[in-house]
């Protein structure tokens, strides 16, 4: 590292709180020496109340980017000078990109679930999908799905304190795109969240639902719906194989887990700061095996 870091090395980073478990600095950074490109990547934990300071630092350093992750995401965007479609709908940004001083932000985190279909040879334009969730993956999920052309979208959330988020988010994307049809239900309706499944081409979990320590359980109660033919996400990632993924598997499901969406969104990411491809089969063997 130090032998290829010099006065014009350009710098970027990942900010949130936590942030020294990311594998993000090891990703990028294999990147860039394998592209031979000037820059490195190192993370900071910077809590919520200090995003203003961060941002303003970036200008100051003259930064090529930042990827923000939770809980800075939403406060992000009070400072960026323009967004993305995805960024404005979703009103947060996980990737900044800074182009002579003007700050633009962009929410990859839906390309990067979009994308990983694709890399399963799976196409979501024409299709429809039901997505578990109302959080900032799922809904980064929802809106990227609309944008990139899915027939219809039915999103189960726990009707809590945030249910009026995932009704506004619906509202957005009707806005956006009103040829896709978007409903919005309660999660703990297990028969009406069956018979959308049952009618779906796409399944995605993105709750928390599966993850350690909760890895005994999955968002789906009733598995009747599964069947070969209905394509199986999971935004979790550890374990690679959720309690979900297994019981879909076992229908015949084709079934993708959540790795994929973590590299394709950093892909997306870095294409956006270089304008070049990551080296997504290395950094895949190297990082994701």
């Amino acid at each position: 590292m130090e032998n290829r870091i010099s006065g014009t090395t350009g710098l970027l980073a990942l900010i949130g709180s936590p942030v020294g478990h990311s594998g993000s600095p090891a990703m990028y950074n294999y990147s860039f020496q394998k592209l031979g490109l000037d820059y490195v990547y190192v993370a900071f934990d910077v809590p919520v109340e200090q995003v203003g300071q961060a941002i303003g630092a970036m200008r100051t350093f003259g930064m090529r980017g930042l990827n923000v992750t939770m809980p800075d995401k939403t406060e992000a965007v009070k400072y960026m000078d323009e967004l993305s479609d995805a960024a404005r709908v979703i009103g947060a940004v996980n990737t900044i990109v800074n182009d002579g001083g003007r700050l633009t932000g962009y929410m990859t985190d839906g390309e990067g679930f979009v994308n990983n279909l694709r890399d399963h040879g799976v196409e979501i334009a024409g299709k429809k999908i039901t997505v578990a969730g109302g959080g900032g993956a799922a809904t980064a999920i929802q809106v990227q799905c609309a944008l990139d052309g899915a027939r219809e979208i039915s999103i189960f959330n726990m009707k809590d304190a945030f249910f009026a988020r995932t009704l506004e988010i619906a509202e957005k994307i009707r806005k956006e795109r009103p040829d896709c049809i978007v409903q919005v239900f309660d999660i703990a309706d297990t028969e009406k969240m069956t018979q959308e499944i049952a009618s779906s081409d796409i399944f995605a979990n993105a709750t928390i639902v599966g993850m350690k320590p909760m890895e005994k359980e999955s968002v789906v109660q009733d598995t009747s719906a599964f069947r070969p033919g209905l394509v199986v996400c999971d935004a979790v990632y550890n374990p690679k194989e959720t309690r979900l993924l297994r019981e879909a598997g076992q229908a015949g499901c084709a079934c993708i887990s959540g790795e994929g969406m973590l590299l394709w969104q950093g892909a997306a990411a870095f294409k956006l700061y270089t304008g070049q491809d990551m080296p997504v089969q290395e950094v895949k063997e190297r990082f994701f095996q």
